[in-house]
């Protein structure tokens, strides 16, 4: 028995046939639709190496089951740049060292893009840092990640107050 799941993927619609109901939202990214850049780093929820957006709210994609996904928009890091132009998030990331091996790096970005969409950045350091604290970096590389939202969510601000 399969059961269809139409869902909207990085603003295309899919349409997909799941044969195991038990399929998470990670294994379906990785492994049947070739998009691997939400990594599965504990395979707990833990880590936030796994973050994408689902109707424009972070989740752990390795404990959410695609099946309850039907009919949802889900961003994953390949979605996030408008062709060659970055998306001010990920140029936030490269002007400010944000990350070292970057492993961890897609999850932070959706994380970030996540809590500036939220409005929950702002530019304070300490709301930052518990807004972004479901994401780890074994590499310590959150002085770069830090300045890198604060960045990011003041260049979002000032395109909002224009509009």
């Amino acid at each position: 028995m399969t059961i269809p799941l139409r869902l909207t993927l990085n603003g295309q619609t899919r349409a997909i046939a799941l044969e195991d109901p038990r399929i998470t939202l990670l294994d379906l990214l990785r492994e049947r639709l070739g998009l691997t850049g939400a990594k599965k780093g504990c395979d707990r929820g833990q880590c936030g190496a796994c973050t994408v957006l689902v109707d424009g709210r972070r989740i752990n994609a390795c404990l959410t089951l695609a099946a309850s996904l039907d009919g949802a928009e889900v961003l994953t890091i390949e979605g996030l740049a408008e062709g060659d132009r970055l998306h001010p998030v990920q140029a936030a990331f490269i002007a400010h060292d944000g990350f070292q091996c970057g492993f961890c790096t897609p999850g932070q970005i959706m994380s970030a893009v996540g809590l500036i969409r939220e409005g929950h950045a702002g530019t304070d350091p300490e709301r930052i840092r518990e807004g972004m604290s479901g994401n780890l970096c074994r590499c310590g590389a959150y002085a770069g990640i830090l300045e890198a939202v604060r960045d990011a969510a003041g260049q979002t601000e000032h395109r909002e107050d224009a509009a």
